[in-house]
């Protein structure tokens, strides 16, 4: 494991997103289609570097929680 590899990367803009939409984090665990955590939205709204996989499952649950089609590099700046 590589000791240099930042995690924590400051207020994301999937948080702004959720803020502006009125989306809470259980309306994404609920609109997704895979299981997924109210943990895993948080922590990506915080900033906490999540797995591509991760990512995946938070856009994807965006996508079908608004009805828009955003990209990873609307939601995260990494």
């Amino acid at each position: 494991m590589q000791a240099d590899v930042e995690r924590n990367l400051g207020p994301q803009p999937v948080a702004r997103l959720l803020a502006e939409l009125g989306l809470k984090p259980h309306d994404l665990v609920a609109s997704a289609a895979e299981p997924m955590t109210h943990k895993m939205i948080t922590r990506a709204c915080k900033g906490r570097r999540l797995t591509p996989r991760a990512q995946a499952k938070v856009l994807a649950a965006l996508n079908r929680a608004t009805g828009h089609r955003y990209a990873l590099a609307d939601l995260f700046t990494y």
